[in-house]
């Protein structure tokens, strides 16, 4: 039975077809909801396994790039003082970084739209630090060969 306003009465069902209707397809609709959030849960578990495996291998490539970069330091001091040795392989990583930096920002901006702003701001960024790292460095070198 249904109650004067049409609504389901205690045993769940209400007096006119349509309202039956309408509630069935709303337990169907709910059923279908469990069901996908339930296939959605089962495949983040595994996306998220995948995630965690991901960070560990790009911790693993960075520990990896610094057993590299210490081999060539070390293989560079056989035959350049230490000094010089670290200081060639810090130019060389840095002159890397500028080219590829500008590569990429290159590719931002053939991109155009708000990638093209986004190289511009990057670029402005990287001008005013390097406009106060590099004095300072210089002084530090020029400190350090003076004594």
């Amino acid at each position: 039975m249904s109650d004067p306003i049409g609504r389901p009465g205690r045993n769940g069902h209400s007096g006119s077809p349509t309202d039956r209707l309408a509630q069935d397809v709303a337990d169907v609709v709910r059923e279908e909801v469990r069901a996908v959030r339930g296939q959605l849960t089962e495949a983040a578990r595994p996306a998220g396994l995948g995630i965690v495996l991901l960070a560990a291998a790009g911790g693993c490539l960075v520990l990896g790039a610094g057993a590299a970069s210490t081999t060539v330091l070390r293989l560079l001091e056989t035959f350049l003082p230490r000094r010089l040795a670290a200081a060639g392989l810090t130019a060389g990583y840095l002159a890397t970084a500028v080219v590829l930096g500008g590569m990429g920002l290159e590719q931002l901006r053939a991109a155009g739209g708000s990638s093209a702003r986004l190289a511009d701001e990057v670029r402005d960024m990287v001008s005013a630090t390097a406009s106060r790292v590099v004095p300072a460095g210089t002084d530090a070198a020029r400190n350090e060969l003076g004594r």
